[in-house]
């Protein structure tokens, strides 16, 4: 199975507020009243007025991202850091494969980051987004870390988290889904695997 993220994730009021009339932004619900914007070129062009860069060797510790953050880009993420902190994140695995990489902003600068992994063989709390997400005030509670928590894993691409905003569905849509499933397989002996998405989004 394969994974990709490029967004940025903040309080759903600060993004809210901060993308009033813009044409290529989408926001999708996340837990704990976070949203995701998925960053598309269309969305970067709007942004900063030129079309993205793209790393051509790809992503590692010294340049952390595949989008080349511009400083028009940057400068306007902090500038909406001013009201909270955001987080820019990026991740792509395919067969257990991949890496994931985040910075976060607030009032202005950088306030952590960037973070990068290509082996997640620490401890969760440390791979670069749940620590992100960590500092952007995600609380823990009864999914395995803070990207499930928010519910990072339910969509496998930006194309996806771009249905998902369009559609208006919730962080818990999923599960809502399940339920229903799982309520009309009771009469199975069998016990049903739950249908999703994603799911361990590290090594699958």
């Amino acid at each position: 199975m394969s994974y990709q993220l490029s967004a940025v994730v903040a309080d759903v009021e600060l993004l809210r507020g901060q993308t009033v009339g813009l044409d290529h932004v989408v926001l999708a619900a996340l837990r704990q009243d976070f949203a995701l914007v998925p960053v598309t070129p269309q969305l970067v062009e709007e942004l900063t007025g030129v079309l993205p860069d793209f790393s051509a060797d790809g992503p590692g510790p010294e340049r952390p991202f595949h989008l080349l953050l511009s400083p028009a880009l940057t400068e306007l993420l902090g500038r909406w850091s001013r009201e909270g902190p955001v987080a820019y994140l990026e991740a792509e695995f395919s067969g257990g494969a991949g890496h994931q990489a985040a910075v976060v902003w607030l009032g202005g600068e950088v306030a952590w980051g960037p973070g990068f992994d290509a082996t997640l063989d620490g401890p969760r709390a440390e791979w670069p987004i749940n620590a992100a997400l960590a500092r952007l005030g995600a609380e823990p509670g009864p999914w395995i870390d803070h990207f499930a928590e928010l519910g990072l894993h339910l969509e496998r691409d930006n194309a996806g988290w771009l249905t998902h905003g369009r559609r208006g569905l919730t962080a818990d849509y999923w599960d809502e889904l399940a339920e229903e499933w799982e309520s009309k397989e009771s009469g199975n002996d069998q016990q049903p695997e739950r249908p999703g998405p994603v799911g361990d989004w590290g090594s699958s």
